[in-house]
Formats: C-alpha cells, sequence, structure tokens
C-alpha cells in the first residue's frame, strides 16, 4: 500500500502546483482590472479637453458683444423669486428691457402690424386697451389671448401687463356691455363704503374675465366738480380709494392712484395743455397729497401702482412737469412719502407734455426722474420714439442702464408675483361680464 501512494505522489504534487499558479493568475488579473478602467476614464477626460474651444466669431453676441448665458425664461421654475428675476434681468438685452417699461396702445380690435412690431421687435411690457379695440367681451378676451401668445414667442416668454382706465362715469370702455359703473363723484356724494368695495370688485371680476390685468382707477383728484373725483375730504378720498384698490385686489386686478400728486385744482385739460398748480407745499401735502400719503401709509404698495400727471407744481419743481421731475417722483414720492411700489406716467402723448418736449426727451427725462412705466397710448411713431430716445441716452451715458434695472425688476417681481393667468376663456367672459 505505502509503495502504490509512492508511485502517485509526483503526479499529485503536479496537479498542487499547477492549481496554485492559476489561482494567482486570477488574482493578479482581478487586482488589474480596476487600473486599466481608471486608464479608460483618463483617456476619456483627456478626450474632451483636446476637443476644439470655440472662437470668438462663433461666441460673439449681438453687435460683437460678448456671448450671453442661455436665456432664461419667465415661465422657468424657481424657488426663489428675487433670484428668479435677477437671473433673468442678467439675460436681457438693453433693448429687452427698455422695452418691458413701455405700456402702448394701437388701433385696431385685432393683432395688427403695429402692435405685432411693438411686441416682437421691441418687446413692450404691456398694453392699454380703449373702445376703438373692445367689441364684445368675447371679443377681448379672444384679442388678449392673442396679444399674450405674441409676447410669448419672445426669448424670455415674459408675458404682457394689459390694462385700461375703467374709471366709472364718463370714463368706461365698451360701455354697453359691463356692468354699471357710477362715477366717483356719485359714490363720493353716497359716502358707502361698502358699495365702493362691491363695484370696484365686480369691475375687476370682469376685466380679468378679458385678460386684463391693471386698472388706472381711482382717481384721488379732490373736485367739487368732477366727475371723475372722490369729492374735496382728503380724509374720504384716502378711505375710498382704499376701498376701491381693495375690491380690484381681491378681484386680481391692481389699481393705479391718479394723479399724483393730485390735480383736481387745475382747471386745464392735460390732454391738451400744460398748467401749473399755484399753492405752497404745506398746503398741497394737507389736502391733494394726503390722500395719496393715507393709501401708501395703510395699504401693501404690491397692490397698487401710482400714476403722475403732466401738471406742474413750482412749489417743488418751477421747471418741469411732474411726471419728469426727479424732486417729485424721487425726493417726495419715493422718500418723503416712502412709496416703494411702480410709479406710472399718464399717457406721454397728451399736449401737457408733447407740445415742449421732443418723444426722445420725454422718454429719458421720465426714466432718469424715477418713472418705472411709460405710457404711449396711440402712435407707432411716437411709441418708436420714446424707445429709442431712452436708449440713446444710456449710449450716450445720460441714463444709467442701473436706472433701467431698477424699473425693470419692479415690472417683472410684479408680474411674477400678481400674473394670476395669461390666457382666459373668452366663451365664460362672455357669460360673465355684463351679467
Amino acid at each position: 500500500m505505502m509503495k502504490k501512494s509512492r508511485k502517485w505522489f509526483p503526479y499529485l504534487l503536479f496537479l498542487a502546483v499547477a492549481l496554485v499558479a492559476f489561482t494567482a493568475v486570477i488574482i493578479v488579473n482581478q487586482s488589474a482590472a480596476p487600473e486599466k478602467e481608471e486608464n479608460k476614464s483618463e483617456q476619456q477626460v483627456r478626450d474632451v479637453s483636446s476637443e476644439k474651444e470655440p472662437n470668438a466669431e462663433e461666441t460673439a453676441g449681438e453687435n460683437g458683444s460678448p456671448p450671453k448665458e442661455a436665456k432664461v425664461t419667465f415661465f422657468q421654475k424657481e424657488s426663489d423669486d428675487e433670484k428668479k428675476v435677477t437671473e433673468l434681468i442678467e439675460s436681457m438685452t438693453l433693448e429687452e428691457k427698455i422695452g418691458q417699461l413701455l405700456v402702448v396702445g394701437f388701433q385696431s380690435n385685432e393683432v395688427d402690424d403695429h402692435v405685432r412690431k411693438m411686441i416682437s421687435n421691441y418687446h413692450v411690457g404691456g398694453i392699454i386697451l380703449y373702445d376703438r379695440n373692445m367689441k364684445t367681451p368675447k371679443q377681448v378676451a379672444s384679442l388678449t389671448n392673442d396679444l399674450q401668445d405674441l409676447a410669448l414667442k419672445n426669448d424670455h416668454q415674459i408675458p404682457l401687463m394689459i390694462t385700461i382706465d375703467q374709471e366709472g362715469g364718463p370714463i368706461v370702455r365698451m360701455k354697453e356691455h359691463v356692468s354699471p359703473l357710477p362715477s366717483q363723484q356719485e359714490l363720493g356724494k353716497k359716502g358707502n363704503q361698502t358699495e365702493i368695495y362691491d363695484i370696484a370688485y365686480r369691475n375687476g371680476k370682469e376685466l380679468s374675465a378679458m385678460g386684463i390685468h391693471v386698472n388706472f382707477a381711482p382717481v384721488l383728484d379732490l373736485s367739487a366738480t368732477d366727475k371723475r373725483s372722490f369729492g374735496t375730504d382728503p380724509e374720504q378720498a384716502g378711505a375710498f380709494g382704499e376701498q376701491a384698490v381693495k375690491g380690484l385686489t381681491d378681484a386680481d386686478v391692481t389699481g393705479a392712484l391718479k394723479h399724483f400728486p393730485g390735480h383736481g385744482r387745475s382747471q386745464v385739460d392735460p390732454h391738451v395743455e400744460t398748467s401749473s398748480v399755484q399753492a405752497d407745499k404745506l398746503d398741497l401735502e394737507n389736502k391733494d397729497i394726503y390722500p395719496f400719503k393715507k393709501m401708501i401709509n395703510e395699504v401693501d404698495h404690491n397692490r397698487f401702482f401710482v400714476m403722475v400727471t403732466h401738471i406742474k407744481y413750482p412749489a417743488y419743481d418751477k421747471e418741469n412737469p411732474a411726471s419728469i421731475s426727479p424732486v417729485i417722483i424721487q425726493d417726495l414720492l419715493r422718500k418723503k412719502l416712502g412709496y416703494t411700489g411702480i410709479v406710472v406716467t399718464d399717457d406721454l402723448e397728451m399736449g401737457a407734455v408733447n407740445k415742449y418736449f421732443t418723444y426722445e426727451d420725454l422718454g429719458f427725462k421720465a426714466v432718469e426722474s424715477g418713472a418705472d412705466l411709460l405710457l404711449v397710448c396711440h402712435t407707432l411713431e411716437n411709441q418708436q420714439k420714446v424707445f429709442n430716445g431712452i436708449k440713446k441716452a444710456v449710449k450716450a451715458n445720460k441714463l444709467s442702464e442701473d436706472r433701467i434695472d431698477e424699473a425693470v425688476k419692479r415690472i417683472l417681481t410684479y408680474k411674477l408675483h400678481s400674473l394670476k393667468t395669461v390666457h382666459v376663456n373668452p366663451v365664460e367672459a362672455d357669460k360673465l361680464v355684463g351679467k
């Protein structure tokens, strides 16, 4: 038995050595695999880094300017609204930012070449509607949808701010189709704050159903005879104005207090000619300005705009009408009264200013003085002149682009927070409005 075992021993020894060698080979191969994969990764990195970098001609922006980052859009999801607005402004061209400052009118009841050009080429931020644009609630809702569709084709997809003057009394658009709107003077004489709220709320619901976001009302001018005025009592005018703004706000429409600092004393129509209010600061601040001050002190500034008149107030500024006066807009309205919301000019095509200033100067001076939104309500040519005047002033270092950015920030922040609907249902508008 012992001899037989010795006979097989060499073979067993050979098998053992072979098994050890085979195991060693497997171990070596496994330990080498990560190194091989690592080498592959290094090769991939080298391939990427060796790709051709784009040259300056391929990346240059408009007019040879440095390339912009990828476009930031209004509807891009972002948890931090302030950050989103900042990034949006940084990605916009100067022309796109200037466009946001303009609210323009046009002549048709459908999208025409005029408004198409102002939206697509000049990137305007808002539209104002008049009777010439409005036939029926259904047609208006369809029109505002079409205007929004046009604006949303622009790079940043920033929706339009659709606006109107729907004060009541003599100033009512599409009067035969909307619910009755008494004049402010009639409401002021009744003195019923609940009724003022209810009428403003109903008005707001009808405007909102047609795709309208901003109503340039209420009027806070003090007057015993003007149908647009709540009356001569500053305290009551402020209280009634507050109810009107609350009613509009609850209906998802933003009101605008006008015409700061109050032109109830003037007997001259600013649509036709300029005039001056000859009163001292103490008198103005205790009476004409008081309703605005009351609203600014008591109501969230995000709930209303302030519209500045074209009338002159020599007690504050002997040379400039209020709409292009830094003393009235910045020193009085912003600093002294503490208003932080959007400031809008009255229509720059009014005789009170267009007889004495070029449209190029009006645009630049209004923005320089602190206005955020500029109304240019009728003519394509004048709208283009206002736009180009602002642009030229920036290029000539007469106007800071930072001032434009400040205004655009207010506008975009407002749109982000307050434009609850971009498109509306024309059939629902037809059922609601005037019913």
